[in-house]
């Protein structure tokens, strides 16, 4: 039986004290001790974990000074803290045993524009993507490209000195930081920005200097003692991070310093960036890609310095195994026309290669590189196999998109052995780069690792991610030694181990790129801006004489605590155990479909990765306390009283299992994440795992049961329709319902219900025997119409037009008996239900699908649970049964019919987040059938509505709900004539019709108007 869950690991006194002094001190943000929100921030996108104390999420930088300050007090010398922004960190940069500042809640506005003088000040929190959405009305990009630009945040790239595609024309983060304000250990404000020599001679001479002054004072003069050694012992790369910039701090001709370069790539170590102001650029006016496939890999990089020399903006490579992945992904569908297979020929290596600027210059370089890579093609060199070439923006952003996934598709491959992130961003001359990777690959051919690879050629910096199992303590062992080995092999190629993605736990390595001499004066630094060592400690450097670092390669890794969960719990959960941190359901953009509960609450708890976490510890835990989760599983509830003595204590007693259904609860089950992650991590699935366990132990709230149980009511209570409307449409019945149920906005049934608009049609009436009486010939012209509880009860018009659709073209409509489809059960954990729910309906479907007749059903989501949910309960049992949407069977039809003469009709479909993501080609498909109709299709891809089934009528989701209905749908709804929207799914329909203040039509519904000439 579920445990009580009562040992987290509790807070140390000084953080308890601290952080109640903190709460007392006019500290205005957010402060979060709860155990889910510490370990939603324990992990990055590394293999680390680090338990916090707490999350802090200052408003305003006065927020940060109040908790820096307190922090200096003798009584809170323990006290340390780690900057946050995306956590999109690769080492660990960020993480932390002591207090977590996260500035993505708050200080995420962007402040000003000033497209005369191009430049932006923001604060350090606004995601990458979302400034450049502020900047495109004024002409201007903020240039540093990264694969996780819409979840990274400025003070992040600011903290790694972060760059990406095209650096060597656009630069590093560095090149465009113009002035950074800031809060020093102390609380102190620090505003850095180029001064001249004069202004720094000046400073001397001032009485009594502040540590700000002080710090521009001593390092200035720091460096430019040193600037021979610097000179002589950096590396000559243009992806090059030191964590403190000793040589750029100056100007080459020594007359301008600048301490904003000292800051950025400093990984929060010497203090938190709350403002930054940066240098802009204009958007170009062309851009044009052309994308390069090979023989091999090593023939795509051997080739990249040619086409750096074509003057490209920017050239980035993928190796065979990213394209592969890619291939399997829900992306491929948008870029495969941009990728097309040669005939004879197997693809194992691909350079995108793009030209950005004025439209004659970029056409010019173009045409120049294609003539040579003509000529090489038929002399059959350099392993070049062909190139396509696009001027479209968006299907150069969609090929970029396919790049930026590449991280997180590598994740994806499948056994226990994953690709990591540890060496992943190696650098060298980009002269040497094919002879360095060359050698890298014998190297881990040598551990007998597989791995991926790609990376900014243009630059010498290759991403390679090996795969180990981060479970098993030899592959542990394994990824120390191949992290010495490939820091000593950069080291060999005059390259570096990190050349993008910062230090982290890898600062280890520092003395020996930097030898005893400059590595002193990054102590200096660190003892200068931060002596007490109180901002991250532990990374990068020390202050001198403080001791060794505290974090390294070998520090706390997540694979130790999920190693503590038996094999098979971990192959019971493999949603749960596969999250690898990569963070894209963290996606700002409003637009994307995942994650509404995250984008609605700004609470990473409420995320898949969020989710995924929890559950994992939680697995963990349950293994502590020796339980079988597998039995637990089977298991049957406690008795009645002894769930409800449980439940009353539940805000009495702590439970671990509470925080995490406190974040499973808030879950649309929309199942964006099954397809949108690149892991294909479901959060419905593992939901519905735990519902089922956790209700055993405690009482379910009485709206589950409703729920669970709509499917089997509906027919009965349609059988007096008016009567049940009359009762729970009334004021009285729908306050009652609210109080007592939770449920709000409750639909009406509709009348005539469907049996009795189909009273007298032809369509009604059949059983197998009868249809087993047709004729193997005629079957062909019959379509079984497989009812859902949502249109055949509550909109009955949507399938009553279906039937006429199907007659308008020509075929014979049959209504199947209503059968129960289980998503409601499903969704709200009752697995046993819906395992005996869904095999009765697959029996039932699979005996109708041997007639040959097709099936088609109306709603997106109940159809889609035929194909996954059923698969995943049933397994083979499910049988071969196909249940086809309506645009799936109408594809095929309208292509053997007539098209109609244009209509001169404009209509725009919005997508049910379902099904927009488990089948991105639905829209086109529409759009295909409507042209065949005459008519056009605009299609508009939104964030979830809001709805997702049952979770907008719940009365604790009301506000949440229209939130996000708001975010997207309700702008892109007001700009449309209400006759011109069409939505596909019911649950989304409901919700236009809540908030939106009018009922959608089907698009079947507006193709039969169009059959009709109504």
């Amino acid at each position: 039986m579920l445990p009580k869950l009562s040992h987290q690991q509790t807070l140390e006194p000084v953080y308890c004290d601290f952080l109640d002094a903190l709460a007392e001190s006019g500290f205005t943000g957010d402060i979060d001790k709860r155990y889910s929100a510490r370990l939603a921030q324990a992990t990055d996108n590394s293999v680390y974990q680090f338990l916090p104390q707490a999350v802090l999420y200052p408003r305003n930088q006065t927020d940060v000074r109040i908790a820096l300050k307190l922090a200096t007090k003798p009584a809170f010398t323990k006290v340390v803290f780690s900057a946050r922004g995306g956590g999109t960190g690769t080492n660990g940069q960020s993480l932390t045993h002591g207090l977590i500042l996260d500035l993505s809640r708050y200080m995420n506005r962007v402040l000003e524009v000033n497209a005369e003088q191009g430049w932006v000040r923001v604060e350090a929190g606004v995601v990458k993507d979302a400034l450049n959405d502020a900047l495109r009305p004024h002409g201007y990009f903020f240039s540093p490209d990264l694969s996780t630009s819409n979840r990274a945040t400025l003070g992040g790239m600011i903290n790694t000195d972060a760059s990406g595609a095209g650096s060597l024309v656009y630069g590093k983060t560095s090149d465009h930081v113009l002035a950074l304000s800031s809060v020093l250990y102390d609380g102190s404000v620090l505003e850095t920005g180029p001064l001249t020599y004069a202004q720094l001679q000046a400073l001397e001479q001032e009485g009594t200097p502040d540590l700000g002054q002080v710090l521009q004072r001593d390092i200035a003069k720091m460096t430019r003692d040193h600037r021979a050694e610097v000179e002589a012992r950096f590396p000559k790369l243009n992806r090059f991070l030191t964590g403190y910039d000793l040589k750029n701090v100056w100007n080459d001709t020594l007359d301008q310093f600048n301490l904003s370069r000292i800051l950025t790539g400093s990984e929060g170590t010497l203090a938190v960036i709350t403002e930054a102001k940066l240098d802009i650029t204009p958007l170009p006016t062309t851009r044009m890609m052309v994308n390069i496939k090979y023989d091999s890999f090593q023939s795509a990089l051997r080739h990249a310095p040619d086409l750096v020399k074509a003057n490209a903006t920017v050239v980035e490579t993928v190796d065979s195994k990213v394209l592969n992945l890619a291939k399997q992904d829900i992306i491929w569908h948008s870029v495969s026309s941009l990728i097309d297979d040669i005939p004879g020929k197997i693809i194992d290596g691909l350079n995108m290669v793009e030209f950005a600027g004025e439209t004659d210059e970029v056409e010019h370089k173009v045409n120049l590189l294609c003539e040579m890579l003509d000529t090489q093609i038929a002399q059959q060199k350099d392993g070049l196999l062909g190139y396509q070439v696009t001027a479209d923006k968006g299907s150069i952003n969609t090929i970029y998109a396919m790049r930026k996934k590449a991280v997180g598709l590598l994740g994806a491959t499948k056994g226990s052995r994953k690709p990591i992130a540890f060496a992943e961003d190696t650098a060298v001359p980009p002269e040497k780069l094919a002879d360095y990777i060359m050698e890298f690959r014998a190297l881990l051919d040598s551990h007998q690792l597989q791995y991926g690879m790609f990376g900014h050629v243009d630059a010498g910096v290759l991403h390679v991610r090996p795969a180990l199992d981060m479970c098993d303590p030899n592959d542990e062992r394994l990824l120390r030694t191949v992290s010495d080995e490939v820091a000593a092999l950069t080291l060999k190629y005059g390259g570096l181990m990190w050349g993008e993605h910062g230090k982290g736990v890898r600062g280890e390595y520092g003395p020996a790129v930097f030898g005893e001499t400059l590595f002193g004066l990054l102590e200096e630094v660190k003892g200068l801006f931060d002596p007490l060592n109180k901002l991250n400690p532990g990374k990068l450097v020390a202050p001198k004489n403080s001791g060794p670092l505290r974090y390294n390669v070998d520090s706390a890794k997540r694979g130790a605590f999920d190693r503590q969960i038996p094999v098979t719990t971990r192959e019971a959960f493999p949603d749960v155990m596969n999250c690898n941190g990569n963070g894209l359901c963290f996606n700002y953009s409003v637009y994307s479909p995942m994650c509404p509960s995250f984008k609605v609450t700004g609470d990473r708890v409420q995320s898949p990765k969020g989710r995924a976490g929890l559950m994992r510890e939680w697995l963990r835990l349950l293994e502590a306390e020796g339980v079988d989760v597998e039995a637990l599983a089977k298991a049957k509830p406690l008795g009645w009283l002894q769930r409800v003595q449980n439940t009353i204590k539940i805000d009495k007693e702590y439970d671990y299992s509470h925080e995490v259904m406190e974040s499973l609860k808030g879950c649309l089950a929309c199942k964006a994440c099954s397809s949108q992650c690149p892991v294909k991590v479901d959060v419905p699935k593992f939901r519905a795992q735990f519902f089922n366990i956790y209700y055993q132990r405690y009482l379910r709230p009485a709206k589950d049961y409703l729920v669970a149980g709509i499917e089997d009511s509906l027919p009965l209570m349609a059988m007096m329709p008016r009567v049940t409307n009359a009762v729970s449409q009334n004021p009285v019945s729908q306050w009652v319902i609210k109080k007592s149920l939770g449920y709000v906005d409750a639909p009406a049934l509709s009348v005539p219900t469907l049996k009795q608009k189909l009273e007298n049609h032809s369509c009604r009436g059949y059983d197998l025997e009868a249809l087993q009486q047709i004729p193997q010939d005629e079957r062909s012209r019959y379509v079984l119409v497989v009812q859902d509880p949502f249109n055949s009860f509550y909109e009955a018009d949507t399938v009553y037009h279906l039937v006429k659709l199907i007659e308008k073209l020509g075929f014979k409509p049959i209504l199947l008996p209503f059968k129960p489809n289980g998503k409601p059960i499903h969704i709200k954990g009752f697995l046993d239900k819906f395992a005996k729910t869904a095999q009765s309906s697959a029996d039932f479907l699979n005996d109708i699908f041997a007639l040959g007749m097709p099936m088609i059903g109306v709603d997106p989501a109940m159809v889609l649970c035929y194909r996954d949910e059923y698969k995943e309960v049933l397994g083979d049992n499910r049988g071969d049964f196909n249940v086809q949407l309506v645009n799936e069977w109408l594809l095929d039809i309208v292509q053997t019919l007539p098209p109609l003469a244009p209509a001169d009709k404009v209509f725009t479909w919005f997508s049910h987040c379902t099904e927009s993501t488990a089948k991105p080609n639905t829209g086109n498909e529409w759009q295909a059938i409507f042209k065949r109709f005459g008519a056009t299709l605009n299609t508009v891809n939104l964030g979830c509505c809001g709805m997702a089934g049952t979770y907008g009528h719940e009365s604790e989701n009301h506000t949440r709900s229209k939130a996000l209905f708001d975010m997207s749908w309700d702008g892109a709804i007001k700009q449309l004539p209400p006759e011109q929207v069409l939505v596909s799914g019911y649950s989304c329909r409901s919700q236009v019709k809540r908030f939106g203040g009018f009922k959608p039509k089907h698009p079947l519904q507006a193709l039969l108007t169009l059959l009709s000439h109504e």
